[in-house]
């Protein structure tokens, strides 16, 4: 409603509004991607996108490191200076959640049909958090690699057995012609644990944490087929079968591209280097199956509400307007990232039907096992990747898991459960 309303001689135009407010209402965002510009050029168009298709708010980004990115939110939540939009690793997100620094999202129903399930974040029966896209892992080997030794090439329906798996190893040692067999990555430390051997883990039976209850590690983490597991992983590290802790970060990145490795466990991030290096010759494989099935881990970045927020049904507005398939394929394109949606994956050249990546986005909604979905999943990865590293190094294996068990489980303790 217009009025005019005249002063003396001036002429003054005023726009009285009634219950809404009086400019657009500012919606923080943080977001781990600092010194990734893709990244970073990518999510700050759909935050344009967003700006430009309403005004009833605005989004303004704020870029942190990777490295610190967790630390900063935490010390921001105690000195209740959270923002609005926060970006959150998916297990991580149940933590977060239950510390009160989250809210759950307002979408409307259905809004998640079609996702893949590694990129709905839940906690307590609610969803907190939506990944635009998700991870995965393969075996990258080259079928010529393969040929030239006699190994049967497995699917996704038909992955190899653990014996397979391991006659395939001696099999390549044998041949003499890489320094190893695999890489397995341990120049990687952190999250990579337990996001890339955990799902071993399982497949052979074993867990980080007894999801009965997730009140115990015990029997889990240090049961028979644990142990198993455990052995089986230092033997990967003292038969000389894979690089161990002293591995160089370079030879990581690139070992396997340069001919040094003859398979390398790696996920659909690395996944666009060796496609252009090998071309056809290169394979995308499943994991072995243990016996519980062939596994590997789910859920990456995703995006949530903070418990703090002004504004959480604008909050929630932004995250909604990001699910569109066609953000979606934007970051699968720009960075080679599985499109949490079949229709978005069906918009890109590399995830689409008969696409080189296709298989990854398989092997994301068939395969992909979530990290135990527990506020002490924080805590329990940190003792898991010690005694995985340290079984690696030669440690005695029942001593290590049951060390890792013990110290989880006093952390459940003195949590009062978790809430469970």
């Amino acid at each position: 409603m217009k009025n005019i309303i005249k002063i003396g001689s001036a002429i003054m135009l005023s726009t009285l509004l009634t219950g809404t407010a009086l400019a657009e209402a500012k919606l923080s965002m943080w977001y781990h991607g600092a010194g990734e510009q893709v990244s970073i050029d990518i999510i700050t168009g759909v935050i344009n996108d967003f700006n430009a298709s309403q005004d009833k708010w605005s989004v303004e980004l704020e870029n942190f490191p990777q490295d610190t990115y967790n630390e900063s939110v935490v010390a921001a939540a105690f000195a209740g200076n959270l923002p609005d939009i926060l970006d959150v690793d998916g297990p991580v997100m149940p933590n977060w959640a239950w510390a009160g620094y989250m809210s759950p999202l307002d979408l409307p129903e259905n809004a998640l049909d079609g996702f893949l399930p590694g990129a709905i974040g839940k906690w307590d029966g609610k969803v907190y958090s939506v990944g635009m896209w998700d991870a995965a892992l393969a075996i990258f080997t080259r079928k010529s690699i393969l040929e030239d030794h006699g190994i049967r090439i497995p699917t996704l329906d038909k992955p190899w057995s653990g014996e397979e798996f391991n006659a395939a190893l001696e099999t390549i040692k044998a041949g003499g012609k890489f320094d190893y067999p695999i890489d397995m990555g341990l120049a990687w430390t952190g999250e990579w644990f337990p996001y890339a051997f955990s799902p071993f883990l399982q497949s052979f039976g074993g867990d980080i944490m007894d999801r009965t209850t997730y009140t115990t590690a015990e029997g889990a983490l240090n049961g028979d087929k644990a142990i198993e597991f455990g052995n089986w992983f230092q033997n990967l590290f003292t038969n000389k079968l894979s690089p161990g802790s002293s591995q160089d970060g370079a030879d990581r990145d690139s070992g396997f591209i340069d001919g040094k490795y003859a398979m390398q466990w790696n996920g659909n991030w690395a996944a666009l280097p060796a496609l252009e290096k090998f071309g056809d010759d290169i394979l995308f494989l499943p994991a072995p199956d243990f016996g519980e099935g062939s596994k590997i881990g789910a859920a990456s970045w995703q995006f949530g509400v903070s418990s703090q927020s002004e504004h959480k049904d604008g909050a929630s507005a932004f995250i909604e307007f990001t699910m569109q398939d066609k953000y979606l394929a934007q970051f699968s394109e720009g960075l080679g990232l599985i499109p949490a949606t079949k229709s978005a994956a069906a918009m890109t050249e590399k995830y689409k039907a008969g696409g080189p990546l296709e298989m990854f986005f398989d092997l994301s909604n068939e395969q992909g096992v979530l990290r135990p979905v527990t506020p002490g999943y924080v805590v329990a990865a940190l003792d898991f990747e010690k005694a995985l590293a340290d079984i690696s190094n030669g440690a005695d294996v029942v001593d290590a898991l049951d060390a890792a068990v013990d110290a989880i489980d006093a952390d459940v303790v003195k949590n009062n459960n978790y809430g469970f």
